[in-house]
């Protein structure tokens, strides 16, 4: 189960203060984190498989995250990789809002996600099950399921940053 929590306009110093872990599909290809050659301005790890990532920033301070939404009844057989819809965002020219807008009409390509964008100015979240939501000042977890679902690794790891925080 994959796992992002982070604290957004908590620290004095730090806009955004991030933890992630991945850990599903071990035997899929990826390269580690790295500037992209094609792609100079992003910082990622790279599925090597279908050429998207789980986790970027861009030099310019866009950066995104994706999880997946757990519900093995509803997995397609012809869906689009979830990492494209990072970098996607993490290549465009669009603001986390307007990019989330135009996504939103295409959920239905892909198996279920939760999508954390932003950048210098604005904090996003979106699953393919739910709306979308600007995030305000606070300490968030998003594992495989809603925003702040109430999972014990979620509420751990929650706990954990807010003791962090202080």
């Amino acid at each position: 189960m994959c796992l992002i929590v982070f604290a957004y306009n908590v620290h004095p110093s730090y806009r955004l203060v991030l933890a992630a872990n991945r850990d599903e599909f071990y035997e899929r290809p990826s390269s580690s984190a790295d500037f992209w050659k094609d792609y100079p301005q992003v910082l990622a790890g790279r599925d090597l498989k279908e050429g998207g990532t789980w986790l970027g920033i861009t030099k310019s301070g866009k950066y995104a995250a994706v999880t997946n939404y757990r519900d093995p009844s509803s997995l397609k057989s012809d869906s689009l990789s979830r990492g494209r819809l990072v970098s996607s965002y993490l290549t465009g020219n669009q603001n986390p809002d307007k990019y989330l807008k135009n996504i939103s009409s295409q959920v239905d390509k892909y198996d279920g996600f939760n999508l954390l964008l932003g950048d210098d100015n604005n904090l996003f979240v979106f699953s393919s099950r739910s709306d979308m939501q600007k995030l305000k000042p606070g300490i968030y977890g998003l594992s495989n399921h809603l925003l702040d679902t109430n999972w014990p690794k979620v509420a751990r790891s929650k706990k954990n940053a807010e003791s962090g925080a202080e």
